[in-house]
């Protein structure tokens, strides 16, 4: 599957796009998606990148409201929880999810030259899954992430 994130695209057509997707699910599973938590996935969708958390009050601030640290958590809790954001463990940060029509476990591709994260996703039959299967052990969640670069910075550095 070709990772989505290193590549260019109509930037305004994909937060519409997301937003509108993420607005159907929630509805669909009675989940409340407030205001606050569709500016947070937003302000994650614009950045196509790994957002921090203070990262994100820093816009939210920007833009006239009185943000604290809790309110970006909670807003990063909701959309992690339920599938619309992705944790980045290695940078300590949060990326919008590229195929927020359903759970999944992505495969995060980091790039140590620009920070772009992409996401794509693993064969079900990979290492990690033969081995849970062979173990009996049973995977309620897995942050799979892999550095390198990126067509872009792959280019530059040639």
């Amino acid at each position: 599957m070709t990772p989505i994130g290193f590549e260019t695209h109509n930037h305004s057509d994909c937060i519409d796009h997301a937003v509108a997707i993420v607005a159907a699910r929630c509805e669909a599973e009675g989940l409340r998606l407030t205001p606050m938590r569709r500016r947070v996935l937003e302000i994650l969708l614009q950045k196509h990148r790994a957002v921090g958390a203070y990262d994100i009050l820093e816009v939210l601030r920007a833009e006239g409201q009185k943000a604290q640290p809790p309110v970006a958590y909670r807003a990063l809790d909701f959309l992690v929880t339920h599938g619309f954001a992705h944790r980045v463990e290695r940078l300590n940060a949060f990326v919008a999810c590229t195929v927020p029509t359903r759970r999944h476990d992505p495969v995060l591709l980091i790039c140590r030259g620009c920070d772009a994260v992409a996401e794509a996703e693993a064969d079900s039959r990979d290492a990690l899954g033969h081995a849970t299967a062979l173990t009996g052990f049973v995977v309620e969640t897995a942050v799979r992430e892999a550095e390198g670069l990126c067509p872009a910075c792959r280019g530059t550095a040639a």
